[in-house]
């Protein structure tokens, strides 16, 4: 019920409030970010990385996959900045600190003082009418102490005039570098197809010198994640082999058994776009736990045809352990189905249930008809009727 009210209040959001821009986002659990592709621009100058990140906010607004485009820094703002008279305000003995507290007291007011209700401290603000500080014609009037006078004089003595000029009221970093990040959602649940899309039309935004561009988002995460854990792959698959070498002491029954490992990619595929779903992070780490009780019911069954090939021949004992297996890799694998039932309604493990679950149906199918065969094939076994 959670997604269809979230789209529902994000129309309504925008079709019936002006001038704001919705991000209606669910409950998050595990690593994330609010925005699943963004496309970072570093550099020195603010106005230069603002048009940057305008080009990659115009690519993403054209893409129709794409909504809640926009970027970090989010809009300027307006500002109104007084026009300092430099050769006045010098001969008053004026400078730019003693005018900007003048205008933040006249503007915001000044503290005089403070209230204990409690355990807080409320501080006392004395300031003039909301109808004299709104208008910009009333801060002429207001006061400047001039040591040169040893009086206050009014602002209109040292400021000209004002100008209003947009300012960006927040400037992000990153690396200590000046940062603004464009970003994206896609409108449906997978971000992958929109992120190939926008990012060849993003990397060929011309850059200036000095200037860099780089991927956040879901793109990074999904990086940086899988470089971690596959930097520890290599060594754990190796120890696998050596335990499953060690186990049987020879190499023909290992070599059965990863030769049939891989081939559970099929059940993963399909059941991944059955369901739609994603082959994210916590799917690969449901293929990585699918390969250990791969090798388990792999182990099961060839150990018992081992010990069968002892007292009959090869052909007999592979057909006689396939049929005493069954049972027990059949229900091992139904348990570990219906258990990962519950998690297909987890927004955070959905993928990986279905990981799991389809790929060991399939890898159940393979341990009992593959493993047999690839078995009868290695030890080159013939039906001696």
């Amino acid at each position: 019920m959670i997604a269809p009210l979230q789209a529902k209040i994000d129309q309504f959001m925008t079709e019936n409030i002006e001038s704001i821009e919705p991000k209606i986002k669910g409950l998050r659990i595990g690593p994330g970010r609010d925005s699943k592709i963004e496309a970072r621009f570093a550099g020195p100058d603010p106005e230069v990385l603002r048009d940057l990140s305008s080009q990659a906010e115009a690519i993403m607004h054209a893409d129709p996959g794409a909504k809640e485009v926009r970027n970090d820094w989010r809009q300027p703002v307006k500002l109104i900045k007084p026009i300092f008279n430099e050769q006045v305000a010098r001969q008053l003995g004026v400078t730019r600190t003693e005018l900007t507290a003048s205008l933040r007291a006249a503007s915001e007011g000044s503290q005089v003082g403070i209230y204990r209700d409690g355990v807080r401290l409320l501080p006392i603000y004395f300031r003039a009418d909301a109808s004299e500080r709104q208008d910009v014609s009333q801060l002429m009037d207001a006061q400047v102490y001039s040591p040169v006078l040893q009086r206050t004089v009014p602002i209109a003595q040292v400021v000209v005039g004002f100008e209003t000029v947009w300012e960006d009221a927040m400037i992000r970093g990153r690396d200590r570098l000046t940062t603004i990040i464009a970003s994206a959602n896609p409108t449906g649940e997978l971000a992958a197809p929109l992120f190939e899309r926008l990012k060849p039309q993003i990397e060929a935004i011309e850059l200036p010198p000095g200037y860099t561009m780089d991927w956040g988002g879901e793109y990074e995460d999904s990086a940086e994640a899988q470089g971690a854990l596959f930097s520890a792959i290599p060594v754990s698959f190796i120890m696998m082999i050596i335990v499953v070498v060690l186990l049987f002491g020879k190499v023909r029954q290992p070599l059965i058994i990863w030769i049939t490992v891989p081939l559970a990619i099929i059940g993963i595929t399909a059941g991944l776009l059955l369901l739609d779903g994603a082959f994210d992070f916590m799917a690969l780490l449901g293929a990585l736990s699918l390969i250990g009780l791969l090798i388990k019911n792999a182990i099961v069954l060839l150990e018992e045809i081992d010990m069968q090939a002892e007292e009959k021949p090869i052909y007999d004992a592979i057909i006689d352990s396939s049929i005493s297996r069954m049972r027990p890799v059949m229900l091992a694998a139904c348990t570990t189905i219906l258990g990962m039932i519950p998690l297909l309604g987890d927004v955070f493990f959905v993928n990986m249930s279905i990981t799991v679950m389809f790929g060991l149906g399939f890898a159940t199918v393979l341990t009992l008809v593959f493993i047999p065969v690839m078995y009868a094939i290695l030890f080159k076994a013939k039906n001696p009727s």
